[in-house]
This record gives structure tokens, sequence and C-alpha cells, in this order.
């Protein structure tokens, strides 16, 4: 048996020879575009972190402009009813950032669409506004009051009473608002002589 070791250890070529030395690696990566590369990465991660930050931004603004409405129990019930069911903050935040979404939509849509700013600008993001209001402060708390029952969720204690209806179209209206301002100061500004 060791005879038979002894040939197969003389048969294969050494370890050292088949695995070049890590000194001369280091030192041909040191020289090559692989340094280069990690700027480039942290590059494109700091630039996809800061769309995620301005993605994220209009909606928790508006969550906290809109916090005074979470004094309604049925708003806090509405809210711990949607996933993650039971979790207050995390439901608000999710809904008040996906709530944002036709804003930001509509000034992506204006501001690819549009030849230059200005008067074209303006018009998106009056129409913008609009749309938006529309979405949030009608059709949004709709679904919250019609849709979610019939999906399963029943969350207002109160019963889906007329109270529950001028308080879901207020939170709807204000949260409208409270997005719409910024966009109609900024269709304003397009629309004044040099105001871009």
């Amino acid at each position: 048996m060791v005879s038979a070791l002894s040939a197969l250890s003389g048969a294969a070529p050494p370890l050292s020879d088949a695995i070049p030395p890590l000194s001369g690696t280091v030192l041909s990566l040191s020289g090559s575009a692989a340094p280069l590369a990690v700027p480039a990465i942290a590059d494109a991660v700091v630039g996809w972190l800061w769309t995620v930050a301005l993605f994220l931004f209009p909606g928790i603004v508006a969550a906290g402009l809109c916090a005074p409405f979470l004094a309604a129990e049925r708003l806090r019930a509405l809210f711990r009813a949607l996933p993650p069911t039971g979790r207050l903050l995390p439901s608000y935040l999710g809904v008040s950032v996906g709530l944002s979404v036709p804003y930001l939509v509509g000034v992506a849509i204006t501001v690819t669409r549009a030849a230059e700013a200005g008067p074209a600008w303006s018009s998106g993001f009056l129409l913008t506004a609009l749309i938006g209001t529309v979405l949030v402060g009608i059709v949004a708390p709709a679904v919250a009051a019609l849709g979610l029952p019939r999906l399963g969720a029943d969350w207002d204690p109160t019963g889906y009473g007329v109270s529950t209806y001028l308080l879901l179209g207020g939170a709807g209206l204000w949260y409208a608002a409270v997005a719409a301002v910024p966009l109609v100061a900024l269709a304003v500004g397009m629309a004044l002589p040099g105001g871009y």
C-alpha cells in the first residue's frame, strides 16, 4: 500500500506548481481595473439609495402631516386591519408612501415627456395635482369604506356610518392637499416668466 501511495504522489504534479503565488496575484490586481470598479459600484449604490429616498420622502412627509387623523380609533382600526395585520405604524407608513405614487408618477411623466421646463411642466404638474387629488381624496376612501369590507377586512367598529365616510373623506382630502400644494406652487412658479 505504501508503494501505491508513493506511485500516486510521484504521478501528480506538486501543489506549488498548480497554485500561483499569492503575492503576484495581489500585485497584478493593484495594477488592473478591479480597484476602479469599487467606486463605480459605490456610486451606483448611492444613486439607488437616493432614488429610494426620493421615492419615500413625499409619502413619509405626508404621513407626518396626516398623523393627527390617527387620533380617531376608526382610522387606527383600518390600518391595523391592513397587512401586516395588527401593526399600525408599518401599515400607516406603507399606505402613506403608496398614496404618494400617483404624484410621483405624474411628476416623472411630466419631466420626461415635456419638451422643456416652463409652461409644459406647469400644466403637467397641475394635471398631476388634479388626478392625484381625485385618486387619493375620493377613490382611496371609497376603496377603504366599500372595497375592504367586501374583501373580508371588517375594520370599522361603528358600522360604516356617515361619520366614517366623512372621516375617510376628510383624511383623503387632507392628504391630497398636502401632496398637491407643492405641485401647484411649482406649477405657478413654472408658468411665470423666468420662473424656472
